[in-house]
């Protein structure tokens, strides 16, 4: 039996990065062994480490998230992962919440009807969090503020992602690997090499 942990945030900002470190303490804390961890939005329709981890988890091991929101952010998608437990006859914690356990091939129908009920609490924070955003962005360019990320340039990609590249194009670590040691999204990790390539 494997004790699997898996974190996500939204951002790979700082902020963000010390979130998914508190997510990945959690977890170490209460058993996890393996971790997948990524920055994603939760309402991502792809989540690669999870989708990952779902593929590599066998039945009769545990995966172990520190709150529902973790895995999704609307009742279509968590329940869509919770079919996977119990047709992969696997244990879920949440925790501090509830433990899906499937691995016996069923599920309780309190335990399905909690889950619903969180993913509708939790898809609903997602909306409001997206109205305050929204909001927000209105009023900043009311005062005639400039909005949006700034550029990436050559100049501006984290040293990080320059002290692991190396590897990448010795060809010792693949995209994915890379995203996970830097603590960057595969997609960013894709953008910093086209650019980086692009200037060579």
């Amino acid at each position: 039996m494997t004790v699997f942990g898996y974190s996500r945030c939204s951002t790979s900002e700082a902020a963000g990065k010390q979130d998914i470190n508190r997510q990945i303490r959690e977890l170490k804390d209460a058993g996890a062994t393996t971790i997948y961890y990524e920055h994603e939005h939760g309402d991502a329709a792809v989540k690669p480490q999870l989708s990952l981890l779902l593929d590599s988890a066998q039945a009769g091991d545990v995966i172990i998230t520190t709150e529902i929101s973790r895995l999704a952010r609307s009742t279509a998608q968590l329940c869509q992962i919770i079919d996977t437990i119990k047709d992969k006859k696997l244990c879920l914690q949440v925790l501090g919440s509830i433990t899906v356990d499937c691995r016996g091939g069923t599920l309780d129908p309190f335990s399905a009807a909690f889950c619903e009920i969180a993913a509708v609490f939790s898809e609903l924070e997602l909306q409001l969090i997206r109205a305050r955003v929204r909001s927000g962005l209105e009023n900043a360019r009311s005062k005639g503020r400039t909005l949006g990320r700034p550029s990436v340039t050559k100049e501006n990609i984290p040293q990080i992602f320059y002290r692991y590249y190396p590897s990448y194009t010795a060809g010792s670590l693949n995209k994915s690997e890379l995203g996970r040691i830097c603590g960057l999204s595969r997609n960013t990790i894709k953008k910093y090499i086209k650019i980086v390539e692009a200037s060579s």
